[in-house]
């Protein structure tokens, strides 16, 4: 499972010119899920977006979770953060799930972060659709569950 997180002072998402999703601040969250997740995937991901500590404090440090600051969070799927560009020009995206079950991926996700208590928008699964941000830093982290099985192998 993926994540490109950014630290945003807004953010929307528009479908045919009707926005679908927006917040003021927090967190937009492009999503992927692959072939191969699992539940405890999920979790690590879910853990990872609501405690890292990349808001400032009072001395404007990052030390503060999307959790701490109680901000929000608009979630966007993206099967193309699963693509792979290692041969030739054209992306393959064969370690993305089928749409079926990345949507049901992508709605656990929403799910587990409503009960850790943030506010979630969300974009439209499957449609075309245009994300307009201000990324505040700018601030942009990328998360990968595979990270989590590679840490206990270090």
């Amino acid at each position: 499972m993926r994540a490109l997180i950014q630290r945003v002072s807004e953010a929307r998402v528009t479908v045919a010119d009707e926005v679908v999703g927006e917040i003021a601040g927090g967190l937009l969250v492009l999503f992927a899920a692959g072939r191969r997740d699992t539940a405890e995937d999920l979790d690590y991901l879910v853990r990872k977006v609501v405690n890292l500590r990349i808001f400032p404090d009072e001395a404007g440090k990052m030390n503060r979770s999307l959790l701490d600051t109680g901000g929000e969070a608009l979630v966007v799927s993206q099967f193309t953060l699963y693509a792979d560009t290692r041969k030739g020009n054209r992306p393959s995206f064969t370690g993305a799930a089928d749409p079926d079950e990345g949507r049901r991926w992508y709605e656990r996700f929403v799910e587990a972060l409503l009960r850790q208590g943030v506010h979630v928008e969300t974009g439209e699964f499957g449609a075309h659709m245009r994300v307009a941000l201000v990324n505040d830093g700018p601030v942009t982290i990328w998360l990968d569950s595979e990270d989590r099985k590679r840490s206990r192998r270090a």
